[in-house]
């Protein structure tokens, strides 16, 4: 067995949990567009979804992310930011990115959209639009994971007074 911390090891684990989760993001939002177009509900279908699938994802992830075990007690805080917490959050480096290439991409082969151009191919404005929108998720998942992390000190450094 090798000596990894407590912490290395949570975070190996949430980065195996974020890279099983982008398959089933692709087919959430698949499903989401599917259910759009099915209704004739194109019209801000690539916004509404991208925003509705990285929500759920971020939920999903934070509620994930607590049952792991983290100790800050030792790791340095700068200006409120746990530096555990930029390593937990670099999980999801390219991440978005990724996401919304497959999303576009999808956008630009699909046959039911292309009578709908702003949809059919978004226009950079658009996508920016959705990037802006996507910066106030990530936003709040990254300060609610960061409250997370300076929470997480194991109850025996705290002493049985602080109980």
């Amino acid at each position: 067995m090798t000596n990894i911390s407590p912490n290395a090891a949570s975070i190996g684990q949430f980065h195996r949990y974020i890279a099983e989760r982008k398959l089933l993001l692709r087919k959430h939002y698949e499903q989401l567009l599917a259910y759009d177009l099915s209704r004739q509900q194109w019209d801000g279908c690539f916004q509404r979804n991208v925003l509705v699938v990285l929500t759920q994802a971020y939920d999903e992830a934070l509620a994930y992310l607590q049952i792991l075990p983290f100790d800050s007690s030792a790791v340095p805080i700068n200006r409120g930011l746990s530096e555990l917490s930029k390593q937990v959050l670099t999980v999801f480096d390219g991440f978005v990115d990724e996401f919304l290439l497959f999303v576009v991409d999808k956008h630009r082969t699909s046959c039911a959209l292309s009578n709908f151009p702003s949809e059919h191919k978004p226009e950079k404005a658009y996508v920016n639009a959705v990037r802006h929108d996507i910066a106030g998720l990530w936003q709040n998942f990254a300060l609610a994971v960061n409250a997370y992390i300076l929470d997480s000190v194991p109850p025996s450094i705290l002493g049985e007074d602080s109980l």
